[in-house]
């Protein structure tokens, strides 16, 4: 089994199977496939409350050390998948384009995600980790012989559609809930009637959201960072080092100098109302407001 320290990470998202998995959850068991039959377009808020946060996953693999490959298995053409590409992209994943079988109107997603992922195991021998985000008991196999070449191999996937026989399967498994930064779902009103149409229209220049604010985006990067460090190490005091090292990671444009701050400590203490930095000896710890044992 490969060291926990710092690693080389491949990551393969089954990305129809977390979708349509926390569609399900948030809207009640069988949701998607009844509101995909009648327009899912026509259930604006119901897709709004299922929306993953492809980058609490992306992140939290990012603990683990160095991304070397992230992919994405899905038809990309489909409706409820098109509204992701672009923050994927963003974030350098490979998406992979699969098209359903027209007898079965599935997409094979867990055989060629297998496929590759062995493939890569051989092709890049230095991958120490393995992070399968999926919650179908058809990727035993796939976790088993991972394991058996050496790979730690991490799974997500949602509660309540997750393979617990997966989950033994793999030397750690999370629930994608629990993810630093994914909000606690809305529960869904009884009377959740189809609300109207969605405009499908591009947006023109003048529609384009403004950008986030660097500042505001720096401390929530900080937060999600922390929260990670906290979950993986169990203690209250991280190295600052370690705190950077994560968001970098999970940002690599990140940078204290262009947010204004000479070092990462003046970055820490502009966010004394969110972390505490102990400054007492050479080596500087820092924790979360809150977090006092």
């Amino acid at each position: 089994m490969a060291d926990l320290g710092e690693g080389r990470v491949a990551v393969y998202l089954d990305f129809d199977n977390i979708v349509i998995s926390r569609y399900d959850q948030v809207n009640g068991r069988g949701s998607f496939q009844k509101d995909k039959a009648k327009g899912l377009d026509k259930h604006p808020d119901r897709l709004a409350r299922g929306t993953v946060d492809v980058g609490a996953i992306i992140d939290f693999a990012s603990s683990f050390g160095t991304l070397v490959l992230t992919r994405a298995y899905a038809d990309w053409s489909a409706e409820v998948n098109t509204g992701y590409r672009e923050q994927l992209v963003g974030r350098a994943v490979d998406l992979v384009q699969l098209f359903p079988a027209a007898a079965y109107g599935k997409n094979g997603a867990d055989i060629r995600l297998a496929v590759d992922t062995v493939e890569d195991m051989f092709r890049l021998p230095d991958l120490t980790h393995v992070v399968i985000a999926a919650g179908d008991s058809d990727y035993i196999p796939l976790a088993q012989r991972c394991k058996r070449l050496g790979r730690y191999v991490v799974g997500v996937g949602v509660a309540g559609s997750s393979s617990r026989a997966l989950a033994a399967a793999c030397d750690d498994f999370v629930v994608y809930d629990a993810l630093p930064g994914v909000p606690v779902p809305e529960p869904a009103p009884a009377d959740d009637a189809p609300k109207k149409r969605v405009s499908r229209a591009k947006p023109t220049d003048a529609d384009e959201p403004p950008p986030p604010d660097p500042q505001k985006a720096a401390t929530d990067l900080l937060t999600r960072a922390m929260r990670i460090g906290l979950e993986k190490d169990d203690a209250d005091w991280l190295h600052n080092s370690a705190v950077k090292a994560q968001m970098k990671r999970m940002d690599p444009s990140f940078s204290e100098k262009s947010l204004g701050f000479k070092s990462f400590s003046d970055f820490l203490r502009s966010r004394s109302d969110l972390v505490e930095l102990d400054e007492t000896s050479t080596t500087r710890m820092v924790r979360l407001r809150g977090t006092e044992s």
